[in-house]
């Protein structure tokens, strides 16, 4: 007999996520290469049942299925240029991590921090994610080490983690906005960096070595920084009302 495929999937949120990330701009490459990023995901009602979390203390880490909402609406790409590769280089869609997918479907691996259960409403707190705010949540899955750690795994050009030649500082003015944001922050300043030693600057960009007047906002703050033969500049943090 013939096996037919349904012409459409329906998919459905079952959360969404509350992060420090507002902008594609800053976002890290890859889960787990800014530790301090901390959010959390909080569950849709019809999902918000503690009996559907039993168990899940015993976890450190999750695998969490999300849907690219930013770029949704445009067009997959057969082939694109990875940053890490500088922009120079093209690889196919399905050899590389790209948000232009057929069906805009990402994966990440997150730390579990804790659970939530109050006032009928679920979070789960995570960190190390690499998720856009207001993302949606289409699965959560337990990171289970003894089959999903690949010890001989490769990854070709991927193999090794990016390592970060860059020097962050800060301007005086900037630790003083950082002290006074840490009631609220207090790992802010961590957070900055680790961003930041990511190189968030586009690809075409990376061949210039100075420019000034980048912005990324993590939380409600915009942090103004400079770039300069290697060093970044951290000159100011403007809080949004």
């Amino acid at each position: 007999m013939k096996e037919t495929q349904p012409a459409s999937l329906t998919i459905e949120p079952i959360g969404t996520t509350h992060s420090p990330f507002k902008q594609k701009f800053g976002i890290p490459r890859q889960p787990g290469l800014a530790k301090h990023s901390l959010g959390y995901i909080e569950m849709h009602p019809k999902y918000s049942r503690p009996e559907a979390f039993d168990g899940i203390e015993q976890f450190s880490h999750l695998w969490i299925e999300f849907f690219f909402h930013e770029t949704a609406s445009k067009d997959w790409k057969a082939s694109v240029r990875p940053p890490r590769l500088g922009g120079n280089k093209k690889l196919g869609c399905f050899a590389t991590r790209t948000n232009f997918r057929p069906n805009n479907i990402g994966l990440s691996v997150v730390k579990f921090e804790k659970i939530d259960i109050s006032n009928g409403k679920i979070k789960l707190y995570i960190s190390g994610h690499d998720l856009l705010d207001q993302t949606p949540i289409i699965d959560i899955k337990p990171y289970i080490p003894y089959s999903d750690i690949i010890t001989d795994a490769s990854a070709g050009l991927f193999e090794e983690a990016p390592s970060s030649k860059l020097t962050i500082e800060f301007t005086d003015n900037a630790n003083l906005q950082l002290q006074q944001a840490a009631t609220h922050y207090p790992k802010l300043k961590k957070l900055i960096k680790e961003v930041l030693e990511q190189d968030p600057r586009p690809a075409y960009m990376k061949e210039k070595p100075n420019r000034e007047g980048f912005t990324i906002r993590l939380y409600n703050i915009d942090i103004k920084w400079t770039f300069n033969d290697g060093t970044i500049t951290v000159i100011e943090l403007i809080e949004l009302n």
